[in-house]
């Protein structure tokens, strides 16, 4: 590693064996381990999370799979501005071309379901793999299971009852994303600035929309994220997931928890895969910081936020360049407001 990208810390790693089952020694145990990471990182790892390594293997090769398949059977599977769920390789952030490709797929629509207002989508599966959906689909659930549990620790690590925040999450506008970043030949090396002069990013600096993204990456390191004053790689840990709060979750935490700035960095030695899950609200959700009025302490420090605008305009960002992505900051209440 760049002597000049040495890490002096790293995100903890947060036993939560148990709290999928429901067990309230393991709810109020990981909810205090939460605190002080989300507070200074909003990122960390989790093991005990109860999904096998048998499936998370499987799913691993599945990916892989998909990605080896011609370009034409992946094209014919591409997204829209209608259908945001499916293949896509020209995405952008903070509207600068990622050296990547991806595939994203959501929870199975129901028959007869209308097609969703916002920007969802319906899955695209690829005919001559059978095998894919199973797979896929598992893992999806999984991973929503792991997140409703760690949201349910993350209203308690806040000083809320555990299911505060589940109402926002009843009919939630999750999905999991699938990357490839090819090897690249122009790199941008680890220490480069937000918007490099030279070289390529796999993804460019943002933050994830939503409440929390819950992120499988294999053992290709490439993630960084801002901490102290800087880009840092995210060193994956065998076994575990690692997990990055969102822009929701610190509006309604009123800034004591973090939506950590991330990117990923390209490889010119070896691809690398990775598949987050974004647990994202239901769309009808208006997200505001959860304070109370009658209790002396920091007033509102956001404006409410519409999730299916905010979700709207940050999709809009990544599909093509139709003007500056949304922000959180856009709706801060300024100190003269306050």
């Amino acid at each position: 590693m760049d002597g000049g990208n040495a890490m002096t810390v790293q995100p903890p790693i947060v036993d939560i064996e148990g709290l999928v089952e429901g067990n309230g020694d393991a709810l109020a145990r990981v909810a205090d381990a939460l605190r002080e990471p989300c507070a200074r990182f909003g990122v960390f790892h989790v093991k005990g999370h109860g999904i096998p390594a048998k499936e998370i293997d499987e799913f691993d090769q599945a990916m892989r799979d998909f990605f080896a398949l011609p370009r034409a059977e992946k094209t014919a599977l591409e997204r829209t501005r209608e259908n945001a769920w499916g293949y896509y390789d020209q995405e952008l952030t903070k509207n600068r071309p990622d050296w990547k490709e991806v595939f994203d797929y959501g929870r199975e629509a129901l028959p007869g379901q209308e097609p969703a207002e916002h920007s969802d989508g319906r899955n695209q599966w690829p005919s001559g793999m059978p095998e894919l959906k199973p797979i896929l689909m598992r893992h999806h659930a999984g991973c929503d299971r792991v997140s409703q549990a760690l949201l349910r620790a993350l209203s308690v690590s806040l000083g809320f009852e555990a299911d505060r925040l589940e109402a926002y999450f009843r009919e939630n506008s999750g999905f999991v994303r699938l990357n490839r970043y090819p090897t690249c030949d122009e790199p941008a090396p680890p220490d480069a600035d937000h918007f490099p002069e030279h070289g390529k990013l796999g993804v460019h600096h943002h933050t994830d929309a939503g409440a929390l993204t819950l992120l499988y990456q294999d053992e290709v390191a490439g993630l960084q994220a801002w901490l102290e004053d800087r880009f840092v790689i995210v060193e994956p840990v065998k076994g575990a997931l690692t997990v990055n709060l969102g822009d929701m979750l610190q509006v309604w935490s009123n800034d004591r928890y973090r939506s950590p700035l991330h990117r990923v960095l390209a490889n010119a030695e070896r691809d690398r895969y990775s598949a987050p899950f974004f647990l994202n609200p239901s769309y009808e959700t208006v997200c505001e910081p959860l304070v109370d009025p009658d209790v002396d302490g920091p007033p509102p420090r956001f404006r409410s936020v519409s999730w299916a605008h905010f979700r709207d305009q940050r999709s809009a960002g990544d599909f093509a360049d139709y003007g500056a992505e949304i922000q959180i900051e856009d709706y801060r209440i300024s100190s003269t407001e306050r």
